[in-house]
């Protein structure tokens, strides 16, 4: 393809040389070849160096898939396992007894002044007995099930593994009325940080700043430059620490509770609707509210009906995101006392219960998968 007065023409004619495509592109110098091929090269160096470090090795993945499957369904129990289990579930009667004994002799001699109190070989003794007569006074049909319930928990606890979950109706009750309270907690924030993260746009964005205190004297310039440095720092402070750190600060402070989290979501994500507001204040097209301005429009009235409704779609789609995203932080920040449901979860994992972990895990699951297919329903809707 060429470009000229006519596409046979030639300098012994009088006419330009043709010019084809490869003339329009832009030329890369020697040097400019040689910096891209050695910047790719450091690249690849850093890529390949961080690899190394990381010791990353996919077919790990396969070696240890063994490791992951007795994690997930548990493993399979010896006969010698078995043995230990039933010797251990044999015992419970007895310490069952003895603990029950230990706290009626305790409390006779509560109330006692400490002198005239026995002495601890005595006072053992007296536990001992006491423990003989009401372990020869249970049932034993009472003992035996006793042993049985203790023998099957102990198997449990050591075959280990997530399934299949616990599902027990008490169980679920009290795990729905936990992750009801997570998602308040993911609610609250994520709604706080909408409302305070639309004004500290508006105060983060050079073109609305220009609309807020207009004029080009140096006390204007500066207010300008002041809020825009100001509040964006204070965006970038807010996203710079993470949700769980927040927490623990928060927590600290006012003590365990849902309200914590709700402090620890709100800042974290003001930060980040902060910044993307903003950014997409920016990007606005400048003619809408140039229109309203000649038209004598406020400052308000510009903001108003010029720029937010250009970004209206951003903020609401950013916003449903966040909080999709606010759900399942809400759930980790009960491992620091927060509230929700994830406060539950520590206290399993802790006990080595993995099966209601595994029941709380689904409900976390379906819960996001819900809201998730309500968010897009709204995308869908309103953008």
């Amino acid at each position: 393809m060429v470009f000229g007065p006519e596409k046979g023409a030639s300098k012994a004619a009088g006419g330009h040389p043709p010019v084809t495509l490869e003339d329009l592109a832009p030329r890369s110098t020697p040097s400019k070849k040689a910096g891209r091929w050695l910047l790719a090269a450091v690249m690849a160096g850093i890529l390949v160096f961080s690899y190394v470090w990381c010791e990353i090795s996919p077919m790990k993945l396969w070696h240890k898939r063994q490791n992951a499957v007795e994690y997930l369904f548990g493993r399979p129990l010896t006969e010698s396992d078995r043995q230990a289990a039933w010797r251990q579930a044999q015992k419970l009667p007895e310490l069952m007894a003895h603990e029950q004994a230990r706290s009626q002799v305790l409390g006779r001699y509560r109330e006692l002044p400490s002198d005239q109190r026995p002495g601890i070989v005595r006072m053992n003794r007296e536990i001992d007995k006491l423990g003989a007569q009401l372990l020869a006074a249970q049932a034993p049909e009472r003992q035996r099930e006793l042993v049985q319930e203790e023998y099957a928990r102990i198997v449990e606890e050591k075959k280990g593994g997530y399934f299949p979950p616990d599902i027990r109706p008490d169980r679920l009750r009290n795990y729905a009325v936990a992750m009801l309270e997570t998602l308040m907690i993911a609610v609250w924030g994520s709604l706080l940080a909408m409302a305070a993260a639309i004004p500290l746009s508006l105060l983060a964005a050079k073109n609305t700043l220009a609309i807020l205190a207009p004029g080009q004297s140096r006390w204007h310039r500066m207010l300008r430059w002041l809020s825009y440095s100001v509040i964006r720092r204070v965006l970038d402070s807010f996203r710079g620490f993470d949700m769980f750190v927040m927490a623990l600060i928060f927590v600290a402070i006012i003590g365990l509770g849902p309200f914590a989290g709700i402090l620890a979501l709100f800042f974290h994500t003001t930060g980040i609707l902060g910044k993307v507001f903003a950014e997409a204040l920016e990007a606005v097209d400048p003619g809408q509210m140039d229109g309203v301005l000649s038209t004598g429009g406020g400052a308000a009235q510009t903001l108003s009906f010029a720029a937010l409704p250009q970004v209206l779609p951003t903020i609401i789609s950013y916003s449903l995101l966040r909080f999709e995203s606010n759900v399942r932080s809400a759930t980790i920040l009960g491992f620091c006392g927060a509230g929700g449901i994830g406060f539950l979860l520590f206290d399993k994992l802790r006990g080595y219960l993995y099966h209601e972990v595994c029941t709380m895990m689904i409900m976390i699951i379906l819960a996001v998968t819900a809201i998730d297919f309500v968010c897009a329903k709204l995308r869908k809707k309103y953008i």
